[in-house]
């Protein structure tokens, strides 16, 4: 132990601690066994009283602080001292709410809590304070990528707020596809007191403030344009990102943003995949889009259908065109805005004509928003007929006839009518996927793999940022091609740390979804931009100044971490060692545990702070009956559900021993051998839920612990154990009820097996 290290631990006694626990007892655990220098005793440590104490001795010289109290989640601002390195003992929790409060009971529940107080201590001694790199300055430009809707807004809410934005476009115009509409589908809910027989009252499609949004883009001072422009090449990290834009006029411009925002947008889905309804086949086979158009030539008049310019009487929209189909070509997902754009555009024909004939045919029909299912009976309201129908073909004419498949009777029937209107979707306009790159670079030379992988990267869109980072050019995608950042809960959070995604190129939504996304981006760029400045980490470990370093003469230049992380953040300098950029980080460890000659660690966790806790845990001989049921447990989910299982008053197995990890990605095969090695009866992991509904807070995490863990078998059986003493499990922050049962099945195991050979 340095010389210049003083550890001091803190036993609260509050919140029923002192009641079941002998505090005597764990204060002397905490010095012999724990080596502590000095350890205090506080019936309420998180009051004003208590937290004073521990700023008292910082400031008289402790550098190392572990408090025994309530969970390390719990009384997160009254413990903060970022003067220290800090470990916390969950007690509370973690010990007394999870076991019941009976005599028979308090031998194992002290034991829980001395183990508890020996692995905080034993983890307090291989940590330190983190401190920035120093790599840091604070660059309030950010940069937006795509002028249609989301893109402006994202710009116009960042400038409000004081941040300088250059907003790139490729096409010469601000606005993208919604500058082509003649109205919006509204956005505000019906008024107050609004009756079934007063339309009037019904929302109602509104005008298109589109112009208005760019009249605001082009008077704002801070925010500057370019035009017929394209993003030619991105590197560095938030805070410092370099890039080069290259413009229609000639010169490259050449810049440093903070963060960036990529709201690209959308392609309309190819109705030339559509022959069964006669699209190409037929002038008067339109999509929505091309609709607009045509409502927007009539002005206030009536909307004349492209053949011969008749004024048109009957209309038919045939929703879900092309899309929510697993045919070949089609859109598997449904787009979000087109059966609300169907109903705008049926009461374009109403206002102009009441007398015509609007049909929308649907199978499910969908009014997403705050108009919503008032929007829907404004449509009916003025006589638009919708009829559940499943379209199967058009056939041209001088009238088009469009026959389908009746849902309410199930009967195939047809109706004529002068116009169709395809409600055709969108497609994500995200530039390749970077792992297909990735894949490709490292496929043999001449395998039938490595040409499936060059034929699908000759037909990708082309790059949107042109990255130059190890893991491809692009952000990675998610299902169908948009951009990587999960709707439920990880909104605009891609796994290139600093870029945010936002609007259509994210998921399926409408104009009003799409500002309210880019509102959201902006302000996580801010908090990049902030973060980045400081030298802290982004979500989710906001704050944690930690980043990875390694030791190069140990290092075997596997690439397995530069491989493995999930957000860009290693690339390899020109000898192939690691070349970290700890702004790109987001302090997971996955790095760590990718590492097969454990060489990486941050100042506050690694591998030997975990391994510590391992070792330091009293593991009874076999004589004793007490097995050892040790529970690797993700921060973000699973640490959290156990939480609230204690909460609720849940019990929870006294073999057990939880050591919170930062994610299972993290989580070193090492600790696994070295746990059944040191007499552990079973390992039970728990992470968050993967694959592409993933709720990983680090996005690949649990999907390459399960990788790895899927080699343990192996491990195992060369140490003649059975493979039941190891198990993995995705485990939702709402498991209150699952988690303990996870641990607790583990132990039942243990008694049916019986415990581990290697404590004989």
């Amino acid at each position: 132990m340095s010389a210049e290290k003083k550890l001091v631990g803190y036993l609260c006694t509050g919140c029923g601690i002192g009641d079941r626990l002998d505090a005597k007892q764990l204060l002397s655990t905490a010095k012999r066994e724990g080596k502590l220098q000095e350890c205090k005793q506080h019936e309420m440590l998180c009051n004003a009283e208590g937290v004073k104490m521990i700023k008292d001795d910082i400031t008289e010289g402790a550098t190392h602080i572990m408090i025994a109290a309530c969970s390390r989640r719990a009384k997160v601002e009254a413990f903060n001292f970022p003067e220290a390195a800090m470990t916390r003992a969950n007690l509370r929790e973690g010990v007394i709410w999870v076991r019941p409060a009976t005599d028979e009971n308090g031998e194992t529940t002290q034991e829980m809590a001395e183990d508890y107080i020996r692995m905080a201590c034993a983890e307090l001694r291989t940590i330190n304070k983190p401190s920035s790199s120093g790599e840091q300055s604070l660059n309030k430009n950010i940069l937006v990528v795509g002028g249609g809707v989301t893109g402006m807004t994202a710009s116009l809410e960042a400038a409000a707020a004081g941040y300088p934005v250059t907003l790139v476009e490729k096409s010469g115009a601000l606005g993208g596809h919604a500058a082509l509409l003649h109205k919006r589908v509204p956005h505000r809910a019906a008024a107050i007191g609004t009756t079934n027989s007063r339309t009037a009252d019904l929302p109602q499609p509104v005008d298109n403030n589109v112009a208005e949004l760019i009249t605001r883009i082009e008077s704002a001072g801070n925010i500057s344009v370019q035009l017929n422009s394209t993003v030619a090449k991105t590197s560095g990290a938030p805070g410092r990102f370099s890039v080069e834009i290259a413009t229609a006029s000639g010169p490259t411009i050449s810049a440093d943003f903070g963060a960036i925002i990529q709201a690209s947008g959308f392609k309309p889905y190819d109705a030339g995949q559509l022959g069964e309804f006669a699209y190409g086949a037929s002038p008067d086979v339109v999509t929505n889009l091309e609709l607009e158009q045509l409502a927007k030539e009539a002005g206030n008049g009536p909307i004349r259908r492209p053949s011969d310019g008749k004024e048109v009487q009957s209309v038919a929209f045939i929703q879900c065109a092309g899309q929510r189909s697993e045919r070949e070509a089609h859109l598997p997902y449904c787009s979000g805005f087109c059966c609300t754009t169907s109903i705008k555009q049926a009461i374009y024909f109403k206002d102009q004509n009441p007398g015509c004939d609007a049909t929308i045919l649907f199978d499910d029909l969908r009014t997403p928003g705050a108009a919503g299912e008032d929007f829907y009976r404004a449509g009916q309201q003025k006589m638009v007929t919708f009829s559940k129908g499943k379209a199967t073909e058009v056939v041209p004419g001088s009238s088009l006839l469009v026959r389908f498949q009746d849902l309410i009777l199930n009967e195939a029937t047809e109706i004529t009518c002068d116009l169709v209107v395809l409600a055709t979707g969108i497609v994500a306009n995200s530039g390749p996927d970077p792992y297909a790159q990735l894949a490709f670079d490292e496929a043999a030379e001449g395998s039938s793999e490595k040409e499936t992988l060059r034929k699908a990267l000759e037909v990708a869109p082309p790059s949107i940022l042109n990255l130059s980072y190890r893991q491809g050019t692009d952000l990675p995608h998610l299902r169908h091609g948009f951009t990587d950042s999960h709707f439920i809960c990880f909104p605009y959070e891609t796994r290139r740390t600093g870029i945010y995604a936002a609007g259509p190129v994210r998921r399926p939504m409408d104009i009003q979804q799409a500002m309210d996304d880019a509102a959201g981006a902006a302000m996580k760029a801010i908090q990049a931009v902030e973060n980045a400045g400081l030298g802290r980490a982004a979500h989710p470990r906001s704050g944690d100044l930690s980043f990875p370093s390694f030791r190069k003469e140990g290092c075997t230049q596997c690439k397995r971490c530069t491989v493995e992380c999930p957000f860009g953040a290693i690339n390899e300098d020109d000898k192939g060692y690691p070349l970290y950029n700890e702004a790109r980080c987001r302090r997971c460890g996955t790095c760590m545990g990718a590492c097969p000659v454990r060489v990486i660690s941050f100042e506050n966790y690694s591998v030997e702070s975990v391994n510590q806790q391992i070792k330091n845990c009293n593991i009874p001989d076999e004589f004793a009956e007490k097995p050892r049921v040790l529970v690797f447990a993700c921060e973000n989910d699973a640490y959290p559900a156990l939480d609230q299982a204690s909460m609720s008053g849940r019990e929870l197995t006294p073999w057990a021993r939880v050591i919170p990890v930062r994610c299972l990605g993290s989580i070193n095969l090492s600790w696994i051998t070295d746990s059944l090695n040191s007499g552990y009866d079973g390992v039970v992991l728990m992470g968050c839920r993967r694959d592409d509904d993933y709720q990983c807070h680090f996005v690949r995490g649990s999907a390459i612990a399960a990788e790895r863990m899927s080699k343990v078998g192996d491990t195992l059986s060369s140490l003649n154990l059975e493979p039941e003493r190891v198990a993995l499990y995705e485990v939702a922050i709402t498991d209150i009820e699952r988690a303990p049962k996870l641990i607790n099945d583990m132990a039942d195991t243990i008694a049916r097996i019986g415990q581990s050979p290697f404590k004989f």
